[in-house]
């Protein structure tokens, strides 16, 4: 996935998902420079594990086992024109927020706790290329029936972001946001003049918004370009725009 993904050399490339085990890989083979941010450390149940152990115990179904053992991490890779200034990052769902939140909303004892499973990140990679910085923030919100639940996240996750970058300095927010136009609160007030953020796909879960540039219609791939000998490489379509 990372090498069809990569095969075009993008200045940025936002992965989620990603197996904790194979962040030392993402330089190799993408061929570019790749920031990770651990999300959720590999366990089994209870008890953590190496990230090799968890690629081992994985192997023995990928289809079944997914991610359960392996952990999962956000990686900005980064084309050479880019120079990392700072990466950061900050917890989407801690337990103090969780619990303000569920209050606020009136969720019961179930998404409350359902909500606390797995830890999700907001990474921000500040970048320079010539006199020039930009902010990168790529996040994996949690998904959940209640919409409200990611919305609350991706809220906080945009303030963070919001707080980090200068007063005129591009932001592109980007990541599986597990929320559409169609029923998320946060998405239609991000795009509002208030704060600045425009391009949300039309359709889908995946997002590349951004802000103080000009950018190109985001574009979905289509289920061929993300094909390989028959197998669909990934149940997400990679969205791309190209940004000014």
């Amino acid at each position: 996935m990372v090498r069809l993904a990569s095969s075009d050399r993008p200045d940025v490339l936002c992965l989620q998902e990603v197996p904790v085990w194979a962040l030392d890989e993402l330089d190799d083979w993408s061929g570019l420079a790749a920031v990770g941010e651990v999300a959720q450390r590999p366990t089994f149940g209870p008890f953590p594990l190496t990230a090799e152990l968890g690629r081992i115990v994985t192997e023995l179904d990928h289809g079944l086992l997914r991610s359960a053992f392996t952990g999962q991490a956000n990686a900005v890779l980064l084309g050479p024109e880019l120079q990392v200034v700072e990466s950061r990052h900050v917890i989407l769902n801690p337990f103090r927020f969780r619990r303000a939140q569920a209050g606020r909303l009136g969720l019961g004892i179930v998404p409350s706790l359902a909500w606390g499973k797995e830890r999700r990140i907001l990474q921000t990679v500040r970048v320079r290329r010539g006199d020039e910085t930009l902010v990168i923030a790529n996040t994996h919100v949690t998904g959940s029936r209640d919409k409200r639940i990611p919305d609350a996240e991706l809220l906080r996750g945009a303030v963070f972001v919001d707080g980090l970058a200068g007063p005129d300095e591009p932001v592109l927010l980007c990541g599986d946001f597990n929320l559409s136009m169609r029923n998320s609160r946060t998405l239609a007030d991000l795009t509002s003049p208030e704060w600045g953020f425009e391009g949300p796909t039309p359709t889908g879960i995946d997002h590349v918004l951004v802000r103080g540039s000009k950018a190109s219609p985001p574009r979905i791939w289509p289920r061929e370009w993300r094909a390989l000998d028959g197998r669909m490489l990934s149940d997400h379509a990679p969205v791309e725009r190209e940004v000014a």
